[in-house]
């Protein structure tokens, strides 16, 4: 007598005659990769992360923010951003303009030279507990001047990682207002290196004050991000 496909065999599938299941049941290809997150159509309350662009000095960033502050602001392109986002923070993703006014606010004023320190809260879930206390300790570099990787790693105490600490500023989630812009090499200005993923822009763009040598790191000042 011929099995047929809905009998019982100790170690069958259970297929119940589906031709589509004993296909996938048999097949050696590997399944499809995920579809990467887009934005939701969701309303504000119900979003994580807003997200959008905003056009500066120093080119288009990528902006996204949420509930607890600026999670990131890169030159990154949004399909490589959003499935970070999607990773470290949540799916809910939506694009949402008005949300993210006063970030741009605050940078084209800081790029108008109106003002030298944000108060906008930041989210620093896109980097290692190493990036944390690396781009933590950029707010002690002061606005209008330069140190090395060098100088900032001794800063914390890591004075042989210096690559580690290069590595971090090189990824910096949220350029700009965690200022890695103020960090270059020992033979700075005849080598500027680069900035977060882009070419490091003129000078002019940040107001430093150019000297021979980058500036000590001071203190921390105030309570805001310069």
């Amino acid at each position: 007598m011929t099995k047929t496909w809905s009998e019982e065999r100790p170690g069958d599938p259970d297929l119940g005659g589906d031709l589509d299941a004993l296909i996938r049941a048999t097949s050696s290809c590997p399944p499809p990769p995920p579809a990467p997150p887009r934005r939701s159509a969701l309303p504000r309350e119900a979003l994580d992360v807003v997200t959008g662009t905003v056009e500066t000095p120093i080119g288009v960033l990528s902006l996204a923010l949420t509930r607890r502050g600026l999670v990131s602001c890169s030159f990154d392109a949004e399909e490589t951003v959003l499935p970070r986002l999607a990773r470290a923070v949540s799916p809910r993703i939506g694009a949402h303009e008005a949300g993210l006014d006063p970030v741009r606010r605050e940078l084209d004023a800081y790029f108008d030279g109106r003002l030298t320190s944000f108060t906008i809260p930041l989210d620093l879930r896109l980097t290692s507990d190493f990036g944390r206390l690396v781009l933590r300790s950029l707010l002690d570099v002061e606005h209008g001047t330069t140190t090395t990787h060098g100088r900032l790693a001794a800063r914390i105490g890591r004075g042989r990682a210096i690559r580690a600490v290069a590595s971090s500023l090189a990824t910096n989630p949220v350029c700009v207002l965690l200022p890695c812009h103020r960090v270059v090499p020992e033979d700075y200005p005849e080598d500027t290196g680069p900035y977060a993923g882009a070419p490091r822009p003129n000078a002019s763009c940040w107001g430093w004050r150019r000297s021979p040598r980058p500036a000590p790191i001071r203190g921390r000042g105030g309570a805001g991000h310069r």
